[in-house]
């Protein structure tokens, strides 16, 4: 089992939000293709930092899960529609999954997408978002640090 930290982040004052980068829109879950959407976290976990299974081991426990709500999958995609970056949320308020395609790395899109979701967490009423980040991904948890985020018990 992989050592993890929970990081948490307060949504009392309100988030200000990041436009996207120049090409990029956002695309609700309902007009994507989730092959699409599994096909990037299978690249962007390739490199590290998370695992995802096949996509029926993905897919189906994904929208079967209680937690599961379509408005919480946020989507950044180019004009193709082919998707770039992803934050699912659960309805607890938790970040279960963020990734970034490797080419659209270091744009702030990682920062919009997070911004995106806090914003959406807290306009549900939210006191705090939390996620859970590899005790070894320092890079990550400097990325969750610049957004607000520390370290709490899990």
């Amino acid at each position: 089992m992989r050592d993890f930290v929970r990081l948490r982040r307060s949504l009392a004052e309100p988030i200000v939000l990041s436009g996207l980068p120049p090409g990029l829109e956002w695309l609700p879950l309902w007009r994507s293709r989730p092959a699409d959407l599994h096909r990037l976290l299978v690249l962007a976990y390739g490199e590290g930092g998370g695992a995802v299974g096949s996509f029926d081991q993905w897919w189906w426990p994904l929208v079967d899960d209680t937690e599961f709500d379509p408005a919480l999958v946020i989507i950044a995609a180019n004009a193709d529609q082919e998707p770039l970056g992803l934050v699912q949320c659960w309805s607890s308020s938790f970040v279960k999954d963020i990734v970034v395609h490797p080419d659209a790395q270091n744009r702030g899109l990682g920062s919009a997408l997070l911004a995106c979701a806090f914003s959406l967490l807290r306009q549900r009423g939210h006191m705090h978002a939390d996620l859970k980040v590899e005790r070894a991904n320092s890079a990550a948890q400097r990325f969750y640090a610049r957004h607000g985020m520390f370290e709490v018990e899990s």
